[in-house]
């Protein structure tokens, strides 16, 4: 029986765990096994695991040494069958079909800035879902607890990427992206002349959430008026408690949407044809449920994206698919439906 690639094995493993919400220590050990055979020919693995000697790897433990071998058999290792198997997806009809006509992701995160993956490895579990593109879209400046990216550092991720796409797949590529601030007046966090270079620019708020309803409003009315914005991100700002099987990033507390006129700010959206993102986090699950159907009701379009912070999360799609089809989004008004060109089309007309 043909061997099979462990490392692509443990790969799936750890997307699959993080795509569940599982622990993390879980996670780090399959994507961190993966990453030290990765380093190895392919003889040296083979030879390694015949002789018993993978678990003198770094990274690499008994669990892992045994998916490995089962591999390199020819066999889908016991613990990815385990997976494959629990793995649901009791998605409706209808949240099925938007979830397959997506094309891609217009908002994720690397570590340049708070994110726990490597762009590469991002842009690979991106290929591994079925999307054509991923925007990366890494914060800016004013978010210090999350590293944003200063003007220097976001021209440095531009020339990353543009050396990247050179390496990715055939069909698939990056594209350019921030996750800028909203400042308090509505100003956005970041330089014109950078802003204007990105294929896609989502703006959210981070800061003075409490602020009152109409100093929210204006601000997010002038920011909505910026044309560099194309999308604006998770727009209430709630949290949610989470059940996440990792108590160390379980989110036990809440936070309440912010106070803004709903009705006003989503008009300003359809009129600048700038979109309302559907955040898929679930500890966002944002706008909710109400607002959603405001938004549909002002002909407003949408992007229906993870805020991924890790490989396993672009895969939480499918939570913004379900409460969409729920609300009744059309999937000719979600942007990432559509194809990179016709999406890079849409924000350059600005």
């Amino acid at each position: 029986m043909a061997s099979r690639d462990p490392v692509a094995d443990l790969r799936r493993i750890a997307f699959l765990l993080e795509a569940a919400h599982e622990a993390t220590f879980r996670v780090k050990a399959f994507r961190s096994a993966a990453n030290a055979l990765g380093a190895l020919d392919a003889d040296e693995v083979r030879q390694r695991a015949e002789n018993g000697t993978l678990g003198d790897l770094k990274g690499v433990g008994d669990v892992t040494a045994r998916c490995v071998a089962e591999s390199l058999a020819g066999e889908e290792p016991v613990y990815l069958r385990r997976l494959l198997a629990t793995e649901q997806d009791d998605l409706p009809v209808t949240a099925v079909n938007l979830r397959n006509a997506l094309r891609g992701d217009c908002h994720s995160h690397s570590d340049w800035s708070d994110g726990g993956s490597p762009i590469e490895e991002m842009a690979l579990a991106a290929v591994e879902v079925g999307h054509e593109y991923l925007v990366l879209t890494d914060h800016s400046p004013r978010l210090k607890v999350a590293r944003g990216l200063t003007p220097a550092r976001l021209r440095r991720q531009l020339d990353h990427l543009e050396k990247l796409n050179a390496q990715l797949p055939e069909g698939f590529r990056m594209l350019t992206g921030i996750e800028v601030d909203i400042n308090p007046d509505g100003s956005l966090d970041q330089e014109d002349e950078l802003l204007a270079r990105l294929d896609v620019v989502v703006g959210s708020v981070h800061s003075e959430l409490r602020a009152d309803e109409a100093a929210m409003t204006r601000r997010m009315l002038k920011a909505i008026a910026n044309p560099h914005l194309d999308i604006l991100g998770h727009c209430t700002g709630r949290r949610l408690p989470t059940k996440n099987n990792d108590r160390a990033h379980a989110r036990t507390s809440s936070r309440p949407p912010s106070d803004f006129d709903a009705k006003r700010v989503f008009a300003a959206a359809a009129e600048h044809g700038k979109a309302v993102e559907i955040n898929c986090r679930p500890d966002r699950l944002d706008p909710p449920k109400r607002l959603l159907r405001l938004a549909v009701e002002a002909g407003c379009l949408f992007a229906i994206d993870t805020d991924a912070h890790a490989p396993g999360q672009l895969d939480w799609q499918r939570y913004g698919c379900e409460r969409a089809a729920l609300c009744g989004v059309p999937a000719d008004r979600v942007v990432n439906t559509w194809s990179a060109d016709e999406l890079i089309e849409w924000t350059g007309a600005r």
